[in-house]
């Protein structure tokens, strides 16, 4: 008898995912991001167009229909989802090294006071610098606690919070309560204001948008105010920030550096058996994190309001958190979900009750829609949540003019909730994310 020798092909060789889920999902690439933008806009005209043709929308609420895609709306929009995707960004770049950042909200706290203290007394950009360094000082102390002595990363990030809002309330106190800071308009809760940051405005295009948006055309005017909220009053700092998203995927997934950095947050023990430094690449990831969640803090501070105020990131640094999971740990999707946040941020800072009012038709249509996909795929309990949900929100609707202020207040984080609950199915975190990892423990 003839025995035949077969090799054994060897394994294959691990691969870092890419965070896109299931093969064959489409990721949200910027081509992708601009066709579901069109698809919304063209569904919002098109549910317009039905319910003042058929009477369902009174000639009073119009004006309101029409602000949902104001240039001015969009120009907010804009301003509101740059600091959330900046410390999604964070995020995004301290997970994918396998570190849970829960600290973004301390670290934008940091960098919206040290942005506002330096920026007052220098220049805005210096302020930007000092509040870069605030953020990546508070994700050094959480590199350190994480990643060399093994904290859990929920308590660091926990307590980093609590830090950084103790140590500012403390410093702006000290500081923005005497001399020259007083005569200059600070106190004990705000700095004295900063100069503004240059914004700009693409000369002709943003006119011609603006007549167009003017003439209230279907579809044709939501496209116009959409395109010409991005090229009126935009901030350098905002151009700053579209570039590290541009930066971020380059780096993370374009090249070697980046490989070996979410190797570790795949399998760093595999990675340090093939001769890459984990601990030196997870402090990287993470003092880079806090880098741009200070950036985002320092906007907060010197784009929108000019001034430090306490309380004033309101929650944000979760909000990107948010921001990145529904993107699933990618910056198209990141930048997507930034952009959904910031629009709910700038409705109820613009608008108030009567504009998130008209939100409420456009609700019950999405839940609607979610309950009918649901009944095709047989998950018969979400169908029926989403069918009873939407149902209780159109007797809402249509029993009321206005929505309470608030529930105005919230809709940001209401917005966040059910974002997260409906995409939370086709999520996939890097592997190791939020284990302890110790040099040599594959050994």
């Amino acid at each position: 008898m003839t025995v035949t020798a077969t090799s054994t092909p060897p394994p294959a060789a691990p691969q870092v995912s890419g965070g896109s889920g299931k093969r064959g999902r489409t990721r949200l690439s910027f081509p992708v991001i601009l066709l579901l933008a069109a698809g919304a806009l063209l569904a919002l005209s098109t549910i317009r167009w039905i319910g003042t043709t058929f009477g369902f929308i009174p000639d009073a609420d119009i004006d309101n229909w029409w602000a949902l895609t104001a240039n001015g709306q969009i120009t907010a929009a804009l301003a509101m989802a740059v600091p959330i995707g900046l410390a999604g960004l964070g995020g995004l770049w301290a997970e994918r090294a396998g570190v849970v950042n829960i600290g973004l909200e301390g670290m934008m706290i940091l960098g919206t006071f040290f942005g506002a203290w330096a920026g007052w007394q220098t220049d805005p950009w210096i302020g930007v610098l000092a509040g870069v360094l605030g953020g990546m000082f508070g994700g050094l102390l959480h590199a350190v606690a994480t990643v060399t002595f093994g904290v859990d990363h929920i308590i660091s990030g926990i307590a980093i919070n609590i830090l950084a809002l103790g140590a500012t309330t403390y410093f702006a106190k000290l500081w923005f309560n005497s001399g020259e800071a007083v005569d200059k308009g600070g106190s004990p809760k705000q700095s004295p204001p900063a100069d503004d940051i240059t914004t700009v405005t693409v000369p002709g295009l943003s006119d011609w948008l603006k007549s167009i948006e003017k003439e209230r055309d279907f579809f044709v005017a939501d496209v116009a105010g959409f395109f010409g909220g991005l090229v009126t009053d935009v901030s350098l700092l905002t151009i700053v920030a579209v570039l590290l998203f541009v930066m971020t995927f380059v780096v993370l997934w374009k090249t070697s550096f980046g490989l070996r950095l979410r190797s570790c947050g795949e399998n760093p023990i595999a990675s340090e058996s093939l001769g890459v430094n984990v601990y030196k690449y997870k402090y990287i990831a993470v003092i880079v994190s806090g880098g741009m969640a200070g950036l985002g803090g320092a906007f907060l501070a010197l784009v929108t309001s000019h001034i430090y105020n306490e309380g004033q990131t309101g929650g944000r640094g979760y909000i990107g958190l948010a921001a990145m999971i529904f993107g699933n740990w990618r910056p198209g999707g990141l930048a997507m979900g930034a952009g959904l946040f910031g629009y709910a941020d700038a409705l109820q800072l613009r608008n108030g009750g009567s504009t998130v009012h008209v939100m409420l038709l456009l609700l019950v249509i999405v839940l609607l829609a979610i309950a009918a996909w649901k009944a095709y795929r047989k998950s018969w309990i979400q169908a029926g949540a989403s069918a009873v949900i939407a149902v209780g929100v159109l007797i809402w609707f249509l029993n009321t003019d206005t929505v309470p202020v608030e529930f105005v207040a919230a809709t940001p984080y209401v917005v966040t909730l059910l974002v997260l609950s409906l995409s939370a199915q086709r999520l996939r975190m890097p592997k190791a994310d939020g284990m302890r990892y110790r040099k040599g423990q594959g050994k």
